[in-house]
């Protein structure tokens, strides 16, 4: 699986989806679809965020293809990056792309969090 397509058409057939009804749950154009697919365009930050949600796996999987998709764990612990240290060292010695990645994924946890939240209410 080498694009962002391929895993989500891979988390779409793991579901037991067609395209159709997953366009329709996360309000995505069969025509988006159709251009993520054909490579014209990718999904946005903010969709990217819904559709690891929906199938509860990590911004990192789903966007690189690192690892393998799991099921994440949330936290309610605040992130301060000049506390965090790397196993490589302090997070300043972060890329600022790689430091950006981090910010998006707490944006998602917190969405994530959120969206349980309005669930049980």
């Amino acid at each position: 699986m080498q694009t962002i397509y391929e895993r989500i058409e891979y988390l779409i057939k793991q579901e037991g989806l067609t395209k159709k009804s997953f366009c329709e749950q996360l309000n995505i154009s069969t025509g988006n679809m159709g251009d993520w697919k054909r490579g014209k365009s990718t999904p946005g930050t903010h969709k990217l965020i819904e559709i690891g949600a929906f199938f509860h796996v990590s911004l990192d999987w789903l966007i690189l293809g690192r690892n393998t998709p799991e099921i994440l764990k949330e936290s309610s612990a605040t992130y301060d990056f000049e506390e965090v240290k790397t196993s490589e060292g302090r997070v300043d010695e972060l890329l600022p792309e790689e430091k950006e990645f981090i910010k998006e994924y707490i944006a998602f946890a917190e969405y994530r969090k959120q969206k349980l939240v309005d669930e049980n209410s």
